[in-house]
């Protein structure tokens, strides 16, 4: 039940200042951003390329107020891109988007968002990667399949993300299934009302091996984004009856999580791509990893003691 009441604390201003203050809170953060530059963050790809490990970079802040601060967004990704270019690292790494960032929420969001993140993603092309739109809460997915339909047309390689505590995600995951999408499943980190969501973990993941299923019985590229051991499992069982051979689809995780798991599954012949964020603007991203699982929660009130 802890998990919505984080959520909520994630959109509070004063519990932002508060959590920043708190002693234990560097050593949890570091856990989950790999750093606040890009000079921080490259070593890890690098680290992970040597590994045998992918990965997929998400610049984070989401809080924009101003096109001025989607601009600084887009180019914030855009000196990435040149990072990756110079050490030729871009087929191992690809980038995650958050619309938001782009200034969807703004007047006009939806065409300064595609407008922002299209330098991006034809920049990424030139390097030889792509980049993958992730999914926020409900009311702002239209946008994102629009823009997502958009930029394929000239960049078929661009990703998206589903969720599957939402209702529609089944029939979203139909109509993306397609030769040559890109579709990456998670459960869900957003607080959803009833309405629109499974509230039941249970339901979210059955849901998860459903779509899961239309996945690999497509013709796109799934991607698996999950740390649970059964759904692992069952995704792989799904992937052979499908005929698919392990390069035909990949296993997604969070950095700082199940780091061991990234090595065996990647040594099992899997791609396995490693999710890892980096910036300043941690807040958001870091309460919504609190909320997805009661051990990390237990992990940060350690850490405050201790440090406190």
């Amino acid at each position: 039940m802890l998990g919505p009441v984080i959520l909520a604390a994630s959109r509070s201003d004063k519990m932002r200042r508060f959590i920043s203050a708190a002693p234990g809170t560097k050593q949890v953060v570091d856990r989950f951003i790999a750093g606040e530059t890009v000079d921080q963050v490259v070593p890890i790809v690098e680290d992970a390329a040597d590994k045998g490990l992918e990965v997929t970079l998400d610049v984070v802040g989401e809080d924009i107020t101003t096109p001025a601060q989607a601009e600084a967004a887009r180019d914030a990704y855009l000196e990435l891109v040149e990072r990756l270019k110079v050490l030729d690292l871009g087929p191992r790494a690809e980038m995650s988007v958050k619309l938001s960032m782009f200034g969807q929420a703004l007047e006009n969001g939806h065409e300064l968002a595609l407008a922002n993140v299209r330098p991006v993603v034809e920049a990424a092309a030139a390097i030889g990667t792509t980049v993958t739109l992730d999914a926020e809460d409900h009311t702002t997915l239209d946008s994102m399949f629009a823009i997502h339909d958009e930029l394929r047309k000239d960049f078929p390689q661009t990703g998206c993300v589903i969720q599957s505590y939402l209702f529609r995600t089944e029939d979203d995951a139909r109509r993306l299934a397609e030769s040559g999408s890109r579709v990456r499943i998670v459960k869900g980190a957003y607080k959803e009302p009833a309405s629109v969501a499974y509230q039941d973990k249970a339901e979210i993941d059955k849901a998860y091996v459903r779509i899961t299923r239309i996945l690999m019985e497509g013709e796109g590229y799934p991607m698996i984004g999950s740390h649970d051991p059964r759904l692992i499992a069952i995704a792989q069982e799904l992937g052979r009856r499908a005929g698919r051979k392990l390069d035909e689809y990949e296993f997604q995780m969070l950095y700082g999580i199940r780091s061991d798991e990234h090595v065996r599954l990647a040594a099992e012949g899997h791609r396995m791509r490693v999710y890892t964020a980096y910036g300043t603007d941690w807040y958001g991203y870091f309460m919504r990893r609190l909320a997805e699982k009661p051990a990390n929660l237990l992990f940060f009130g350690r850490s405050i003691l201790t440090k406190g």
